[in-house]
């Protein structure tokens, strides 16, 4: 057992006094203990303070006056952290109770890695399910196999502090995709270290879902690859960067369009156009 790994967990939840103690549990159930729990109260208006405070010096209180989003309150938790290693846990997920015992393990095995992921559990509406083939996760470079949607889920990940902030942390300015965009930075610089054993729970279908908010999903993921066009890029790289730029700009266009959303048909076609044309340069080159 890893008891010199130095870990603080960050979670950060919004009126979720149901569940968020589930979280909570779960880390305080692990079989390597953190340095410390900060949970991030990010404005909550029903029960939430009063119910983390009965975990009493368990947990360290992050309590943020307004609700501002999770890449706010992530960054706010992870601030105050003084583990050097980072483990992230969505409020409405849970651990099992060897997730960090043997992901501390697995650093030790591979103590080049900066960042890791291991495999997760889905539960939709109470009911297990088995992630589609697209959503499969996996480990190393893994940059262009990013730029479809996020195949790191934060509940899953563990990195350095250091490496948070060499980044720059989570853009606050997104309100949904800000994992997608953080992992996709970091992708493109180091390698995602992979242990294939499901250590999570991930629950979905409720209804606070940010993916049931934010529909338009494909905006945020064109405005966080966009980021990298002006970056070094290997010719492949580069090539599968702007072909989901092509394919994610179409489908916004097209959905556009049927809503009757003229003007972001408009604006989104132009960039389909570009990034056709773009690529179709990429592709001469490359003969």
């Amino acid at each position: 057992m890893r008891n010199d790994f130095q870990v603080s967990v960050v979670i950060p939840t919004y009126n979720r006094e149901p569940v968020v103690g589930r979280a909570i549990q779960s880390v305080l159930d692990q079989t390597l203990q953190p340095r410390e729990i900060i949970v991030v109260d990010d404005g909550s208006i029903d029960a939430t303070q009063a119910f983390l405070a009965s975990f009493n010096e368990k947990i360290t209180i992050v309590t943020l006056a307004e609700n501002r989003g999770v890449s706010f309150a992530r960054n706010r938790g992870i601030e105050t952290a003084k583990g050097a290693w980072i483990a992230l846990l969505d409020s409405d997920d849970y651990w099992e109770k060897t997730k960090l015992e043997q992901q501390a393990e697995y650093h030790s095995e591979n103590p080049a890695l900066r960042i890791s992921q291991c495999d997760e559990v889905w539960v939709r509406n109470g009911r297990r399910v088995n992630p589609r083939k697209k959503h499969r996760k996996r480990g190393g470079w893994i940059f262009p196999a990013c730029l479809p949607l996020c195949i790191v889920s934060p509940s899953a990940v563990i990195f350095q502090k250091a490496l948070w902030s060499e980044m720059g942390g989570f853009d606050e300015g997104l309100q949904v995709c800000e994992d997608y965009d953080l992992w996709l930075r970091i992708a493109r610089k180091y390698p995602i270290g992979f242990l294939d054993e499901s250590l999570i729970v991930k629950i979905g279908g409720h209804q606070d879902q940010l993916s049931q908010a934010y529909p338009a999903m494909d905006r945020y993921r064109i405005y966080a690859m966009e980021k990298h066009l002006d970056e070094e890029l290997s010719p492949a790289w580069r090539k599968a960067l702007v072909t989901e730029l092509e394919v994610k700009c179409k489908i916004v266009s097209q959905g556009a369009e049927k809503r009757r959303n003229s003007a972001l048909a408009r604006a989104y076609g132009r960039k389909w156009e570009e990034y056709t044309a773009l690529l179709d340069s990429l592709e001469k080159k490359s003969t």
